[in-house]
C-alpha cells in the first residue's frame, strides 16, 4: 500500500535588496516576482524607488528549475498545483520569517507596500490575508487576488491592480467580479491601466 507523508525541513532561501536597513528607512517595499523569474533580475524593475529612504526587498521563490529542458535559463516559481497547500504554507512561513528579521533591523515602523507580479500577485495577496504583514498598500501587477481571499482578510490595506491594455493573461471578467465584490464590501479596488502587455509597470502607483 502506498501512503503519502510529509516532513518539514530547514532550507536556505534567497532574497535581494535595493538599499540597506537602518534608521533612515521610511518605506519598505516587498516585490514578489512572477513565474520563471529570479529575484536579482526582477528587482531591477524597481531601481527608481532607491531614493535613500526606501528599502526594496525581492524574495525569491523556493522552487527553481530550468525553463527549457534540462539546461539554460533558470527561473523560480512560488507554487504548482502539486502538493499545493503545503507549498503555500511553506512560502508564507518563509516570507513571514524574512519580514520579522528585517523589522529587527528597522528602528522605526516603515510604511509597507506589497507588490506582486503575475504569479507573485496571488502570493502577495495570500501573505497579506494571512495577517502576518501589516501592509499599507497591495499592488497587483498583471495578476489578481486568489479567489479564496475574502474582503475582511484585507483589512485597511489599499488595493490596486495594474494591468496592461494588451495583457492577455489577466481575465477581465474575473477582475470586474473582484472589483464588484470588494466594492460591495466597502473595500474599493483601484484599477490602473497602461499601454503594454504582461509586464511590471509603476505608472500611477508611485
Amino acid at each position: 500500500m502506498i501512503t503519502e507523508h510529509h516532513i518539514t525541513v530547514p532550507r536556505t532561501a534567497r532574497y535581494v535588496m535595493l538599499g540597506q536597513p537602518g534608521a533612515h528607512i521610511k518605506r519598505l517595499w516587498y516585490v514578489l516576482h512572477g513565474y520563471g523569474q529570479l529575484a536579482e533580475r526582477f528587482i531591477r524593475e524597481f531601481e527608481r524607488l532607491d531614493d535613500g529612504a526606501t528599502l526594496v526587498v525581492a524574495p525569491e521563490a523556493l522552487s527553481r528549475s530550468y525553463l527549457r529542458g534540462g539546461s539554460g535559463t533558470i527561473g523560480a516559481s512560488w507554487m504548482t498545483r502539486e502538493d499545493r497547500l503545503n507549498e503555500i504554507s511553506d512560502y508564507l512561513r518563509y516570507l513571514t520569517l524574512l519580514h520579522a528579521q528585517l523589522l529587527q533591523q528597522l528602528p522605526s515602523q516603515p510604511a509597507i507596500t506589497l507588490l506582486g507580479f503575475s504569479q507573485g500577485a496571488a502570493t502577495a495577496g495570500r501573505w497579506l490575508a494571512s495577517g502576518a504583514v501589516a501592509a499599507h498598500n497591495l499592488i497587483l501587477c498583471g495578476g489578481l487576488l486568489p479567489p479564496e481571499i475574502t474582503p475582511e482578510q484585507l483589512g485597511q490595506t489599499t488595493i490596486t491592480v495594474v494591468v496592461g491594455k494588451e495583457d492577455q493573461l489577466v481575465d477581465r471578467q474575473a477582475l470586474q467580479q473582484q472589483r464588484d465584490a470588494l466594492q460591495s464590501a466597502g473595500k474599493p479596488l483601484r484599477v490602473v491601466e497602461f499601454e503594454g502587455g504582461h509586464r511590471v509597470s509603476l505608472e500611477g502607483v508611485c
